[in-house]
């Protein structure tokens, strides 16, 4: 019988490796080499990971603890109850961290003229001035309210800022409270004279003012609160069967998710005794689900404050700017389509701009020649000219096809909304599979030139999202080959027909071909001992087989080097078990999204990006697909691209084999990836002769920004 995973000695928890990749974004706020309001976006970073990780994550224990209390973790042998200690307890630990990093930043902040402060901190000119803002601006958008036997506690929202009190009420001691606004700006900026900038955070004012809010009444205790509520409520589940109409039902599914149970709250200072045990008990709380933080309930400022600074504050305070670059690989005097027909093109986001993407699809759409245009989509930007030129297609007769994901996570109602959109337009739309994501992400475009059929796929390991393309590392593919297009085709054909279990000669396809095809090649390497290589790009490894495999690969002298980004399941370097194994994960200006499988070397090498972590929910959850990179040109490319992952020693971390981060120690000059992609995309663009490049991008620009016909 085969030993569960953890038995074998190898592996860690899940939930505790993805809170060790948080304390690493943690690591990046702290770092003196990062610029000072960077690493205070690294803090409210750390602050959204774990909004979600709660949500997400503690949800689905919670619930595992109810239902299964003796089921067992196999990579941690832990039933629900220790994982879920271990991650409060962890948490716990992070608090206190990012508490001490925070007011490091803050005070180096003040230092530098950007002075965060308390009401209690200002001037009485400045008091004056917010006390009328409070009065003018937001009293018009809360309502305070009291909780008694008349007035039942309502149905508080899940991340929203709350300022609380207790108070005398008729004699009685009561609950009360007030929401924050959320439509409005999370800071107040204050009049300056001498050119320093100095704000109070609107949650701040409320708290402050919420007596004035109950005239009459006696406030004796005053805080901030924040809940998060479980986020794990599954759109298949048979408590939404009653809906026939599946965006009906994703509503439903997001109406009921508003309801799910309390399981953490953040409170801004320890409560009294009466406080503490009301909010405990009005939310159904334990004690250790409450945690106090003081920072800032609400960490979104941190994104948009540099837009208050002059040009001196933000050249020093923030990274340099950086625009994605045009792809130097076309012509944009000319049809995109025509030149992917000639050569394979790569786009490497956010070094190279999403646009000629964008540009594909709206030359299609005005191109009479083309005849349709079939899409998945799991998340969108929220102003998204994607479907701006898949609406412009269909309006203008061509058959577009959108495979939607109405079930991506937080992003439901986005999608929802698009789905709508694109249906009025005259698209096709449709959905997921029950039990199923439908993750990958493809794009097929087909033409008839004269009677014969040209197809161009495009394949990427990110989504089709106009603002992630500017922040998250990924490569998109493009395609005429034979071999891919049919496949892509016989993809569509399948998910129109509601079939997982097609068959594909070229592509990988989750969750039939991936992981099989997976296994296959890491046991071909494994066959060859010492003279084999695995080098894996990914997000996460949590696949029990897929682990099992690579350690066996490993104890047969496998060279296998990975870079994950966040969760990481198999502990690397453990002297007799995985040896042979090492892991490393960068975090940085970017995050690192996209999806690389390299297995053997030579003319055996075999190449694949993908939109698949190895994880179980992609490998047999999901519909995914991974595209071999045929062109010898890319091949080099991504080589390079992944030797820069290797070569970093600023912003890389090693693994080490109790599955903790240490610094990688080189003698070597500092060399970080993501700046050196970011110089190579603008080299590239700059190597191209000026008159030539002028010429390029004004041809972009007139066919791009200009109104697409209607047929």
């Amino acid at each position: 019988m085969t030993k569960l995973l953890y038995e074998e000695g190898y592996t860690q928890n899940r939930e505790l490796s993805w809170l060790r990749f948080d304390s690493r974004v943690l690591d990046e706020a702290k770092d003196p080499s990062v610029p000072l309001l960077e690493r205070l976006k690294f803090v409210a970073i750390h602050v959204s990971n774990m909004d979600e990780f709660f949500a997400v994550r503690c949800g689905s224990l919670l619930e595992m603890k109810k239902l299964k209390p003796k089921e067992i973790d196999n990579k941690s042998g832990y039933h629900a109850k220790e994982q879920l200690d271990l991650i409060y307890r962890e948490a716990r630990h992070q608090y206190d961290k990012r508490t001490r990093i925070f007011r490091l930043i803050r005070r180096d902040m003040s230092a530098a003229g950007i002075q965060d402060l308390r009401v209690s901190d200002c001037t009485k000119e400045e008091l004056k001035y917010l006390k009328r803002y409070f009065q003018a601006v937001i009293v018009p958008l809360i309502s305070a309210e009291i909780v008694d036997s008349r007035h039942p506690m309502p149905m508080l929202k899940s991340e929203t800022v709350y300022a609380a009190c207790m108070l005398k009420h008729k004699n009685k001691e009561t609950f009360a409270f007030a929401r924050v606004p959320r439509n409005l700006s999370d800071i107040v900026g204050l009049p300056s004279s001498n050119g320093a900038l100095r704000f109070v955070h609107t949650e701040d004012l409320v708290l402050e003012y919420l007596p004035t809010l109950f005239k009459g009444d006696t406030v004796s205790e005053r805080l901030k609160f924040y809940i998060t509520r479980s986020a794990d409520v599954d759109a298949d589940d048979e408590m939404f069967d009653d809906t026939k109409d599946y965006r009906q039902k994703m509503l439903k599914v997001l109406k009921e998710r508003r309801h799910m149970g309390v399981l953490r709250l953040d409170v801004s200072r320890r409560p009294s005794a009466r406080m503490y045990r009301y909010l405990v008990d009005s939310m159904d709380l334990e004690s250790g689900e409450l945690f106090e933080t003081t920072l800032p309930m609400s960490m979104k400022y941190a994104f948009s404050l540099g837009s208050m600074l002059n040009e001196t504050q933000k050249a020093e305070f923030l990274y340099p700017p950086y625009t994605p670059k045009l792809s130097p690989d076309f012509d944009y005097q000319s049809s995109l389509f025509d030149q992917v027909v000639q050569k394979d093109v790569l786009l490497s986001y956010p070094y190279e701009s999403m646009d000629p993407f964008l540009l594909l699809i709206r030359q299609a759409a005005s191109d009479p020649e083309v005849t349709s245009i079939k899409i998945t989509i799991y998340r969108m930007a929220r102003k998204a000219h994607l479907v701006d030129y898949l609406s412009q297609a269909a309006e203008n007769g061509k058959d577009v096809d959108v495979l939607i994901e109405l079930k991506a996570r937080f992003d439901e109602q986005n999608n929802i909304d698009y789905s709508e959109r694109l249906e009025d337009a005259g698209c096709t739309v449709m959905y997921g599979f029950e039990d199923y994501k439908v993750h990958s992400k493809i794009c097929l475009i087909t033409r008839m030139h004269g009677k014969k059929p040209q197809h161009v796929a495009l394949i990427a390991t990110g989504n089709f999202n106009e603002n992630t393309a500017r922040q998250y590392t990924d490569l998109a593919y493009l395609s005429a080959r034979p071999g891919i297009v049919r496949d892509a085709a016989a993809f569509f054909n399948n998910m129109m027909l509601g079939r997982l279990d097609g068959s594909y000669r070229t592509l990988l396809v989750a969750p039939v071909s991936l992981k099989p095809k997976l296994l296959e090649l890491i046991h071909r390497e494994q066959a060859k001992g010492p003279k084999g290589k695995i080098v894996l790009k990914i997000n996460s490894l949590t696949d029990e087989d897929l682990i099992r495999a690579l350690k066996e690969a490993g104890d047969a002298g496998t060279q296998i080097d990975m870079i994950v980004r966040g969760i990481c399941c198999i502990l690397p370097e453990i002297p007799g078990k995985t040896d042979h194994i090492h892991v490393r994960s960068v975090v940085g200006r970017y995050l690192e999204h996209s999806r690389v499988y390299l297995f053997g070397s030579g003319t055996a090498e075999r190449m694949y990006i993908s939109s698949a972590d190895f994880m179980t929910r992609n490998t047999e959850h999901r519909v995914e697909i991974a595209v071999p990179i045929l062109d010898a040109g890319i091949r080099s490319e991504i080589h390079a691209y992944l030797d820069c992952y290797f070569r970093d020693n600023t912003k890389a971390r090693r693994m080490k084999s109790d599955g903790r981060y240490t610094r990688i120690e080189s003698s070597q000059p500092a060399f970080c990836a993501q700046d050196e992609l970011m110089r190579t995309a603008k080299a590239s663009t700059e190597s191209i002769p000026m008159p030539q490049r002028r010429r390029s991008i004004s041809a972009f620009k007139t066919v791009y920004h200009k109104e697409t016909p209607k047929k």
